[in-house]
């Protein structure tokens, strides 16, 4: 008997209607967001650990490749000259 129904009298107002669907639409979205980032976080680990080994390589490779001294630290920036004042000289 109720798998085998005659009518269904029922109303959904419109209120009622688009607040069932923008729910449903979220709990969809929500779910499909939570699946990439699954999928997706082993792949951006993997990548992340490539990136730091190949940076790791290319500074041992750099430090054993020198054949001399840097004249200053590469890490630092150049120290910038100081500027003259534009105030006259005594007066």
């Amino acid at each position: 008997m109720l798998f085998l129904p005659v009518a269904a009298y029922a109303y959904v107002g419109p209120g009622a209607g688009l607040s069932l669907l923008g729910a449903l639409w979220a709990l969809i979205v929500a779910v499909a967001a939570a699946i990439v980032f699954l999928f997706a976080w082993p792949i951006r680990r993997m990548r992340r650990r490539k990136r730091e080994e190949r940076e790791l390589a290319e500074r041992e490779r750099g430090e054993h490749g020198r054949t001399t001294a840097p004249d200053i630290d590469e890490d630092r920036p150049a120290p910038v000259p100081a500027q003259e004042s534009r105030e006259p000289r005594g007066s």
